[in-house]
């Protein structure tokens, strides 16, 4: 058998309707393009550029991503790392201007600085978005603890005016009390908001 740089036997696993083991052959793609296929896509978000790199096709790239769960999740989180990267580099360009020429009408050049409108708007919507979701799922979790310690506080009352009626303490605040108590429990038992 073939043996890797490593000393150890280089073996693929093969697919099929039976999985073995086999020697690694000239056109099986490595670990190594499958990381600069990965490390390429990071980089630059495009398939086809990084499947050069790497020294296949785009097919068979697509090809693999269908049947291969970790390919997949590598893929995945390398096109997350390269759109985190570009939108990086566009809060940048927003934030600090695109340089730009401009020449005067006597001839000179002046460099200014470009500013995106759209570019900025579409970040901030972005972000926004981002942290009404993030305040979102605090104020849920917030209601959700202060419905549980209101419903908790309900039951003690409950369990109070309980008491007192089986002793035979009766009065009408107690009375007006448990039909509140009632109303509220039916009201917000079971989740409802």
């Amino acid at each position: 058998m073939a043996k890797a740089a490593g000393g150890e036997e280089a073996l693929v696993l093969d697919g099929g309707a039976r999985m073995r083991r086999r020697e690694r052959g000239p056109g099986d793609i490595s670990d190594e393009q499958v990381e600069t296929f990965l490390a390429t896509l990071a980089e630059t978000c495009n398939v086809v550029r990084s499947a050069r790199a790497a020294g296949f096709s785009a097919n068979w790239a697509y090809r693999k991503r269908r049947r291969d769960a970790g390919f997949r999740a590598g893929w995945a989180m390398a096109v997350r790392e390269g759109y985190a990267k570009l939108e990086l580099v566009l809060l940048e360009r927003a934030i600090k201007g695109t340089p730009k020429p401009f020449v005067r009408r006597d001839g000179s050049e002046r460099i200014i600085r470009e500013y995106s409108t759209a570019l900025a708007v579409a970040l901030l919507r972005r972000h926004a978005d981002t942290a009404d979701e993030a305040d979102q799922s605090q104020d849920d979790e917030a209601m959700r603890e202060t419905r549980e310690r209101i419903l908790a506080k309900l039951e003690r009352l409950r369990a109070r005016n309980e008491a007192e009626a089986a002793e035979g303490i009766e009065t009408k605040a107690a009375l007006g009390r448990v039909e509140i108590i009632r109303w509220a429990l039916r009201r917000h038992r079971g989740g409802a908001k």
